[in-house]
């Protein structure tokens, strides 16, 4: 305290000697403060730049002016074409000159008005900063203390930045940046003198004279720049002459537009600015060529958007980012970004559960799933080509994208599972809990976006890309969607606390599977594309033929494609396969191809088991054998519940028991036992499938375990009766699987005996509105019942 004191003390003593320092310092203090703070604080507009600093696109800024951030520096062809035009000594003064003061003055006072101004660059930077007041003398005063101030604090490289960044150019365009690209289409380190020259005398008189018009007093303004760089030995002879050779510009034209869709998403997530991504601008350029192109030939069929995004694999970042057509007529919703916006995924999800499978054990990749007709509680799924297989594996269920098996796989999984992992893996437009979706979710019946579609994809390749398989453990993959900011820095992913994880050997199957991905002939050929490389894809169409999904990955892309109608017009002939496949290998032709390169296969999170041949379980005692590579946690997968040994002759014609046959002929045989449904459908393309054989007269059996299926009706209901063109009710169709080859079906209706059946167990029925009851009784005593009400 008594230190403070004796400061006070000395400091006032300090006053008194210095009287004039009450008056001065408070003024120091004022001019040290008296800069505007922000020196700038006019709206910039949004850019968007490649990893190369190429122009993507723009936003204008919010008051119409294409005034962009002000960049790091000034190149030297423009850095010295200003200075020699507005301000020759501006590395020399402190931020006032006072010989063009000087001379400005003697200008002004022989012409008897203000001819010249005698302004620095750094005055001119002020002026610009307090928004350009009225020229009086006062203000020049306030411009040259401000001046000196502004010289206090920036560099000179500084300085000129600042004025290269706020200077105007011409209607409105504002900034030597902007007036590059509006009226050369180039980034100032590719001006040529000739340009540079002329961005540099257009802030002189931007009002007046701009490249639109006046174009003589615009080039006689420039040689004589040119003429001045050349005596002050900027520019040698020769090149002085040939810069005066080139021609003006034109009107300003547009800047470039290659990615509005993500310069839009950018604008709305992130705000205004420059903004570098990993977009490829010629990959963007030729992307959108080729969008067009295609767009042109599926518009004969009314489909209107393509939405296209590329990824690098190992990265996850964006390559290129076509979020639609984006110069359609407006009728056609070109603005919407179809990358971003809620669509049904059709069969997309399919890989997602499959893999999910593989890594919970529940199902193996050959073995076998239910494909018959099917109705659970209420909700009847069909295949695309409305056939059935009776039984098919897994593996190929996915590379045929059949519906039904996976219905069944989604059921055994559990749809709360699956939901939840969808959520976690940022499928975020999934708002409703897992009851709404039910079993529907596997088939579209969700909305999912491309973005988060090909960041599923790309870490499911990346998970094999970093697979640490000499370490001897498998570390999960940073699950998590695309990236686009050149800059952004990743966080590693956390391998401990990782919520959904899929193995290496899960991923691997899953993409082997995607490899052989085949469509029935009603979808197309699908081994027309198979000339294009090796590549994991799969195609989904939603309800109604609205969305035609494609979807690729190999090592080093990961491509997404969308086409259909941005209002959800569907349309005939709007399938995966058709529309969306071919676009997916036009741009995969467009990028380099991998050299052979493929996803290697992670041994240690593999497992070579004994699996059933036929069924692709787990080999039981009475299995076929063939040892294969599967998912480690196919160890704990189920043993083949199909296959059992049966007893026959000698000939296998007959079964036969202990108690009947002697032991000479009697023979152990494995034998394949598949439902009676799935039987029924599974001969049909099986011809090696044999039926159970009967038992020998002199052997009693029991055939009464599930020796009967239903086929239509699949459960008990309500049935509607469909009309005939003429309004006539129509016949139904009723239908029945027995596993005994040659069986005796008796059919009864309420009691009454209808007619008997053999091998095919179907019959036409009109019964009349109401309550029924269906009664199949076959030749050993077994009963099948359903109830049914006709409306």
């Amino acid at each position: 305290m008594k230190r403070i004191s004796q400061s006070v003390l000395l400091v006032s003593a300090w006053m008194k000697r210095h009287k004039w320092a009450a008056f001065v310092l408070p003024l120091l203090l004022v001019w040290w403060w008296s800069l505007p703070r922000p020196l700038f604080d006019a709206p910039v507009a949004t850019l968007l730049e490649d990893t190369e600093g190429q122009l993507l696109g723009a936003r204008i800024a919010v008051d119409g002016q294409w005034r962009f951030p002000p960049g790091d520096s000034l190149p030297d062809k423009l850095a010295a074409a200003v200075t020699v035009f507005e301000d020759k000594r501006f590395n020399q003064h402190w931020g006032v000159d006072v010989r063009a003061m000087a001379r400005a003055i003697g200008q002004n006072i022989r012409a008897g008005r203000i001819t010249s101004g005698g302004s620095t660059l750094t005055m001119q930077v002020i002026r610009m900063a307090r928004d350009n007041p009225p020229r009086t003398v006062w203000q020049k005063g306030i411009e040259m203390l401000l001046a000196l101030r502004l010289e206090a604090t920036y560099s000179k490289a500084e300085i000129l930045n600042l004025w290269a960044g706020h200077a105007p150019f011409g209607g409105n365009v504002v900034g030597v940046e902007a007036a590059s690209w509006r009226y050369f289409g180039k980034p100032l380190p590719l001006l040529s003198w000739a340009e540079a020259a002329t961005l540099a005398v257009l802030p002189n008189s931007p009002a007046l004279i701009h490249p639109g018009r006046n174009r003589a007093a615009l080039a006689a303004k420039r040689n004589r720049l040119l003429r001045r760089m050349r005596d002050a030995g900027v520019l040698d002879a020769q090149t002085c002459e040939l810069a005066m050779l080139e021609s003006l510009p034109d009107a300003p034209i547009p800047l470039p537009q290659l990615a509005p869709h993500l310069l839009n998403e950018i604008a709305a997530t992130q705000g205004t600015g420059r903004w570098r991504v990993t977009i490829d601008a010629p990959l963007q350029d030729r992307l959108t060529k080729l969008a067009r192109q295609q767009q042109q030939t599926l518009a004969a069929n009314g489909i209107h958007n393509i939405a296209i995004v590329v990824l690098d694999t190992e990265s996850g970042k964006t390559l290129a980012y076509i979020g639609n057509i984006p110069d359609l007529a407006k009728e056609y919703s070109p603005r919407v970004d179809i990358v971003q916006a809620p669509r049904s995924p059709g069969s997309l999800l399919k890989p997602l559960l499959y893999s999910l499978s593989l890594e919970a054990g529940v199902i193996l990749p050959s073995q076998l799933l239910p494909d018959v007709p099917t109705v659970m509680g209420g909700f009847r799924p069909e295949n695309f080509h409305l056939a059935y297989a009776g039984a098919v594996p897994a593996s190929q269920a996915l590379g045929r994208s059949l519906n039904i098996p996976f219905v069944h796989l989604l059921k055994a999984y559990g749809v709360a599972p699956f939901h939840d992992a969808l959520r976690k893996w940022q499928f975020s437009m999934l708002t409703q809990p897992p009851d709404h979706y039910g079993l529907s979710l596997i088939l579209g019946g969700c909305e999912v976006s491309l973005w988060q579609v090909a960041g599923w994809y790309s870490s499911l390749g990346r998970t094999l890309l970093h697979y640490p398989g000499y370490q001897g453990q498998y570390a999960p993959t940073d699950w998590r969607l695309p990236h686009y900011l050149a800059d952004e820095v990743l966080p590693e992913p956390d391998l401990q606390a990782h919520p959904i994880g899929i193995g290496g050997g899960a991923a691997w199957a899953t993409l082997a599977a995607m490899e052989t991905v085949e469509r029935p002939n009603t979808e197309g050929n699908w081994e027309a594309f198979t000339s294009n490389g090796r590549m994991a894809w799969k195609t989904g169409t939603s309800f109604g033929f609205r969305d035609a999904w494609s979807v690729g990955v190999d090592p080093q892309y990961t491509i997404g494609v969308w086409v259909g109608n941005a209002d959800g017009e569907g349309r005939a002939g709007l399938v995966g396969i058709a529309a969306a496949a071919p676009v997916l290998f036009e741009v995969r032709r467009l990028l380099p191809l991998g050299g052979g390169r493929w996803f290697p296969r992670p041994l240690d999170d593999m497992r070579q088991l004994a699996i059933c041949r036929e069924t692709g379980y787990l080999a039981g005692d009475a299995c076929p054998v063939d040892s294969l590579w599967v998912p480690a946690k196919g160890e704990e997968g189920q043993v083949c519940p199909f296959h059992q040994m049966v007893y026959t002759d000698a000939t296998q014609a007959y079964r036969v028991s202990r108690q009947c046959a002697g032991g000479a002929e009697l023979v152990a045989v494995p034998w394949l036992v598949l439902p009676p449904l799935q039987a029924y459908y599974y001969q049909a393309t099986h011809p090696t499938y044999r039926p159970l054989p009967p038992w020998r007269a002199d052997c009693a059996g029991d055939d009464t375990d599930a020796a009967m299926q239903w086929i239509y009706p699949t459960q008990a209901g309500k049935i509607k009766i469909p009309r005939t063109w003429d309004g006539e009710l129509s016949a139904i169709v009723f239908s029945a699987a027995h596993r005994r080859p040659g069986a005796a079906v008796h059919w009864h209706l309420d009691g009454q005996y209808l007619r008997t059946t053999r091998e095919n167990h179907s019959i036409e029925l009109q019964p009349p509105p109401g309550p029924h009851e269906l009664l199949l009784l076959d030749d050993a005593g077994v009963r099948l019942s359903r109830r049914i009400v006709i409306e």
